[in-house]
């Protein structure tokens, strides 16, 4: 018999309704440039402020944070591709204006970049 019906010929209900929270979204990529960001509403009304473009990061160096220019994704242990577009993603190893840093959330979506420095 054909997929989705009994032998009978009776059909199997979907036992549950798509919902509007199981949706399908756009990847949000992540790009250096000047920054730019979007408020999306998610579930239970809460927002998420997403990213899209970005040019500073929260550097932790010696327990102090500090505002820091982003200049370059040096490389992306996940995926060799992103590091080759400048994509942020949390791995990824950037160069600033204190040095490389390893980037320590999802910039996609909280909206900006955490960063720790890496000792060379």
């Amino acid at each position: 018999m054909k997929s989705g019906k009994k032998t009978s010929g009776g059909r199997y209900l979907n036992p549950k309704k798509k919902r509007k929270d199981a949706r399908n979204r756009q990847d949000r990529i992540v790009k250096i440039g000047e920054q730019k960001t979007k408020v999306i509403r998610t579930k239970g009304g809460n927002r998420k402020q997403t990213a899209h473009t970005l040019d500073k990061a929260n550097v932790v160096k010696d327990k102090k944070a500090k505002v820091v220019g982003i200049k370059n994704v040096l490389e992306t242990p996940s995926n060799t591709f992103l590091a080759r577009q400048n994509i942020l993603v949390k791995g990824a190893i950037i160069e600033t204006e204190l040095g490389k840093a390893r980037i320590t959330n999802r910039p996609s979506q909280e909206g900006l970049v955490q960063a720790v420095l890496i000792k060379e």
